[in-house]
């Protein structure tokens, strides 16, 4: 038996594994049968490389800022081979900046990105997804969020204050202002659905 060796630019995040399950089972509810999937910010590319394999009648756009991660994401899609047929070579994309695709999307994806951002990435993410995703689209956002203002628990609490004592641009958001700038462009919240570890999923869709 022929066994793989795993690169070591493959970075792998504990989060991943933890809550892969749970996100993927949200995930069948609204993703499209079919059509090009973009996930902004994958990271180390083990969530998209997961899903592929899940919603293998889907295609996936993965994309990041960072050249590591990157780096990640291309080997965990040699490590995987055949399976990730499905998944077009990855992206360079800032959602802070206007940016766009060669290939149609029918949903975006973007997991645990917004707190570890500067706001306008978040501006940003909204307003590329305006413009890119079709009537009906799907935009699903994870991770923690403030309701009304407030933390959903201590834990986050503190780590808000972690996030903001390392970078002062970062931070949970509010989920009221993170609507604003969906309704200003043309998407609205659909559901928000509690996850483990006080985080939410998040689900928008593109106006007709």
């Amino acid at each position: 038996m022929c066994i793989v060796k795993l690169s070591d630019k493959a970075l792998h995040f504990p989060a991943t594994t933890r809550n892969r399950d749970v996100i993927a089972r949200v995930l069948k509810s609204y993703l499209p049968k079919s059509g090009n999937i973009l996930e902004i910010g994958s990271g180390s590319g083990e969530h998209g490389v997961f899903f592929s394999k899940l919603f293998p009648n889907l295609n996936w756009q993965l994309s990041d800022i960072d050249p590591l991660n990157l780096e990640s994401i291309k080997a965990w899609i040699e490590y995987e081979g055949e399976q990730s047929k499905n998944i077009f070579t990855p992206l360079i994309v800032n959602a802070s900046e206007n940016f766009f695709l060669i290939r149609k999307v029918s949903a975006i994806i973007c997991i645990n990105v917004l707190h570890i951002s500067p706001w306008n990435v978040t501006t940003g993410l909204m307003r590329n997804t305006g413009k890119l995703l079709p009537p009906g689209g799907v935009l699903y956002l994870y991770g923690p969020y403030k309701i009304n203002g407030d933390h959903t628990s201590h834990s986050n609490e503190l780590f808000d204050s972690s996030l903001r004592s390392e970078n002062a641009q970062w931070g949970v958001r509010n989920l009221e202002d993170i609507c604003v700038e969906a309704v200003n462009n043309n998407l609205v919240l659909l559901k928000r659905i509690e996850m483990p570890a006080n985080n939410q999923s998040l689900i928008f869709h593109k106006k007709n």
